[in-house]
């Protein structure tokens, strides 16, 4: 029995892309919000973004389980933002053997989304609806 296709993309990627979804909400949800609700008074300025920014990909991952298609441009940007993070401040330290036990912590937790994104990322579709289509007009 083959699976139905919306949008040219098969159920049992929609499924993946659910799965993948739920794995971020609840993973950075569980990391995150607890420290967003809970935190110091003070709070350096790039720490709290970051937590900040990934307690939103967390909420917004929500939505992705039940929209999977619509926001497949929030997997694009967790790929992008995390395999930039392994080239250009990862790599260099692992090549030099100057990295430190903080940024080899999240090496796999990072790691792991540059893994995971492009085998869930419906590709075809992307090109399709992202590249090839026409854009919307200016005016």
């Amino acid at each position: 029995m083959q699976s139905k296709a919306i949008a040219g993309v098969p159920t049992y990627r929609l499924y993946l892309l659910r799965g993948l979804y739920l794995l971020i909400a609840v993973g950075q949800g569980i990391l995150q919000w607890p420290k967003l609700i809970h935190h110091p008074a003070t709070w350096d300025l790039w720490h709290g973004v970051g937590v900040c920014m990934l307690a939103a990909l967390a909420a917004l991952s929500l939505l992705g389980i039940r929209y999977p298609l619509q926001m497949l441009p929030l997997l694009l940007y967790e790929f992008v933002w995390k395999a930039m993070w392994m080239l250009s401040i990862a790599l260099p330290l692992w090549l030099s053997h100057s990295m430190d036990a903080d940024t080899a912590e999240n090496v796999f937790a990072i790691g792991m989304g540059v893994v995971l994104c492009p085998i869930v990322i419906p590709w075809g579709y992307v090109f399709t609806n992202y590249i090839q289509k026409a854009a919307d007009r200016w005016k």
